[in-house]
């Protein structure tokens, strides 16, 4: 089988590997599991390899390189739309030459993908959506257009379209799904230290302003202020580091608040296993993974309100959706750690349902679409 992706992730050649974001990486080696020859467009970086890259597992890959675009201002814009008929036509051949195609939406590689699939109606394809799929909520125009696309039985055909939650009146081609990090191999009974006399908080994440990690610094903030003993420690790298880092020192946070950068997937596991909340006030989500992988190590959860999070947290009974008011979010993370039953049972239900969702159940799930 030649299997094409058609993504937005940016890519990385060393010693003739292709390398890439792991979480997407890690997931689409078990799509590739059994294919013969792979297809990637794709844009590709010059630089080498950085903590949270890995390759693919598969050696026959043909990388169609295409440049990257966006349309952020009118010189981006004006720039993007000369670049585009190159890249549709990259596409295109891509699908052409493919006996499955395989999207990776939103973004703007996953628009052009949506149009260009329309020409090739009786291939297989499959589309993962990793945005909110929520038809109520406010996005982008482009990220609108591609639900409507996908969603449209008769623009796109024999593509089965894989969506975070579950959403009521969707057209026969969308199906619910999820994303795993850890295997059945894997669980362990991890035992807390007791949360009042230290509670700990992780956050895991890009630090840009849409995952609002300085609300997560403001929220343990409050209880350094509250004569709480905790901790947070943040990991990734953005944009808002240097903003965190002034804020931090500013407010004399050094002993609570710790950056730790990019970390190895194993790192972060040492971390989730001694952590009491994780901890995501993000303006958007799909399947926030740093939220499931906490659970699955007995972390409870604190996350916004968007996409599938009031399911997985079932509506506050494994975790807590944050309102966005430092105050109210500040009672509602004191009354679980002044409860260590209530924590106990918390984390107990949040690891429960999050060790549901394994590699090994993930990679059921997938061959099951590549056989359909």
């Amino acid at each position: 089988m030649k299997f094409a992706i058609i993504t937005h992730v940016c890519h990385i050649k060393s010693n003739n590997q292709y390398y890439g974001y792991a979480p997407y990486i890690r997931e689409m080696n078990i799509w590739l599991k059994d294919v013969d020859k792979v297809i990637v467009v794709a844009p590709l970086m010059q630089g080498n390899p950085t903590e949270i890259d890995i390759p693919y597992k598969n050696d026959k890959i043909d990388f169609y390189k295409v440049q990257d675009f966006d349309f952020v201002n009118v010189e981006n814009s004006f720039r993007s739309v000369l670049k585009l008929p190159k890249i549709f036509w990259n596409i295109f051949w891509a699908m052409k030459k493919a006996d499955h195609i395989h999207l990776r939406c939103p973004g703007n590689m996953g628009l052009l993908g949506c149009i260009a699939q329309i020409f090739f109606p009786s291939k297989k394809k499959t589309a993962k959506y990793a945005g909110n799929w929520d038809q109520k909520s406010k996005q982008p125009a482009t990220y609108c257009l591609q639900k409507w696309i996908l969603s449209n039985t008769f623009l796109t055909r024999n593509m089965q379209v894989l969506v975070y939650g579950e959403w009521e009146n969707q057209s026969k081609n969308i199906k619910s799904f999820f994303t795993a990090t850890y295997s059945d191999s894997e669980k362990e009974i991890v035992i807390k230290n007791n949360i009042e006399s230290d509670s700990v908080f992780i956050f895991v994440g890009s630090l840009v302003s849409g995952k609002n990690p300085i609300y997560a610094v403001k929220l343990v903030e409050q209880l350094v202020k509250n004569n709480k003993k905790v901790l947070l420690n943040i990991f990734g790298e953005g944009i808002e580091r240097v903003n965190l880092e002034n804020y931090i020192k500013s407010n004399q946070l050094e002993n609570f608040v710790f950056l730790h950068g990019n970390q190895s997937k194993e790192t972060l596991k040492q971390f989730y296993k001694k952590s009491h909340f994780v901890i995501l006030p993000s303006k958007s989500e799909g399947w926030p993974k740093a939220i499931a992988e906490g659970m699955f190590w007995r972390c409870v959860p604190l996350a916004t309100n968007v996409s599938c999070v009031p399911f997985m947290i079932d509506y506050g009974k494994r975790g807590i959706l944050l309102e966005m008011n430092v105050k109210k979010d500040l009672a509602q993370v004191k009354e679980i750690i002044l409860d260590q039953n209530k924590f106990e049972e918390m984390s107990k239900l949040a690891s429960v349902w999050s060790q549901n969702y394994t590699i090994d159940e993930f990679e059921i799930e997938i061959e099951k679409l590549l056989l359909k």
